[in-house]
């Protein structure tokens, strides 16, 4: 293939362009393998680099976190032509040409062996944001949630990471209270596991008092901000919330009371730099006990990369439900 698409971002008068090109495998950037994509996914991540031109390292520069695809050519002898892969996180998408295009080129240790269990195509409606609801599932049950404690609240619940989240959660026999600004979406959020939705209003910290009544067992927070503040004050005893984003903000105010008085544990959540012994293991998960049971449906949305520029607006825009994929 000596010549094919690209979604390729470029600043001109620091202003971000974005515009589909053919690129050759001369425009590829180094690495040992070389992929042909067949699948990327849509994440706010993508928004924030593609449109904001935020976190970008170098320009011009093919965005997305995100791909899955067969081997075209590996110098690396852990890989062979042929191979289906998935990449995400590392610096794919932001300092390195990642997974919108129809050929993308990487360092042989970010690969990942599509695990048992899933096809390429689920893979991606997994990507960064499903394998960050997984590591965040496993560190809460890593640090003692079972079903019989209560309640867990999932904030974000309509995103990536909080949809994916539900499902693994409610397949696993958590009783989920899912959190949205969507709340048109609350058939949504309960076909895909939620038992209870309320408004995303209903979960943001006052910042009145130290503590407020304990509500959860445990919780996901792709959120931040007040919502994490409000979190880290309603879990019930010996509770763990796992936090992995910002969109509602990188600030929160919090005092020692709720973990010296209830125990609880505020459990940080890294997919960019996780390492390979644990994404591997967290990846074959999810072909197997943790793999959500809504891959199809409401959950996705597929689109072509001619399609691919408005919808990293709209996930902007926070317009974006579930996880979006781009067929290459």
């Amino acid at each position: 293939m000596d010549s094919f698409k690209a979604l390729v971002l470029d600043k001109v008068n620091d202003q971000t362009n974005l515009e589909i090109k053919q690129l050759s495998l001369d425009d590829l950037p180094e690495g040992e393998v070389t992929i042909k994509v067949e699948y990327s996914s849509v994440n706010f991540k993508d928004g924030i680099v593609a449109v904001q031109g935020q976190l970008v390292e170098t320009t011009p520069l093919v965005p997305g976190i995100d791909l899955a695809g067969t081997v075209l050519d590996s110098k690396s002898e852990k890989y062979k032509t042929g191979d289906e892969v998935i990449v995400t996180s590392y610096r794919l998408g932001t300092g390195h040409s990642g997974g919108f295009s129809e050929v993308a080129r990487v360092p042989a240790d970010w690969v990942v062996p599509l695990p048992e269990g899933l096809t390429l195509k689920e893979a991606m409606i997994l990507g960064t944001a499903g394998f960050t609801a997984a590591l965040s599932v496993e560190r809460l049950e890593g640090n003692g949630l079972t079903p019989k404690d209560g309640p867990v609240l999932v904030a974000g619940a309509t995103g990536g990471v909080g949809s994916i989240a539900v499902n693994i959660l409610a397949n696993k026999g958590y009783e989920v209270t899912a959190s949205t600004g969507k709340i048109q979406e609350e058939q949504y959020l309960k076909s895909i596991g939620a038992k209870h939705v309320i408004n995303r209003n209903d979960i943001v910290d006052p910042e009145e008092a130290p503590l407020n009544e304990e509500k959860w067992a445990g919780a996901v927070d792709p959120v931040g901000g007040k919502t994490l503040q409000y979190i880290l004050k309603t879990l019930k005893y010996g509770g763990s919330v796992a936090t992995s984003g910002l969109t509602g903000g990188i600030k929160v105010s919090t005092t020692v009371v709720p973990f010296i008085s209830r125990g609880v544990n505020l459990l940080g959540i890294d997919s960019v730099v996780c390492p390979m012994d644990k994404r591997l293991q967290v990846w074959d998960r999810l072909g197997s006990d943790l793999k959500p049971a809504e891959l199809t449906g409401e959950i996705v949305n597929e689109i072509s990369l001619e399609e691919l520029p408005e919808v990293l607006r709209e996930i902007i825009q926070g317009q974006v439900r579930g996880r979006t994929i781009v067929k290459l």
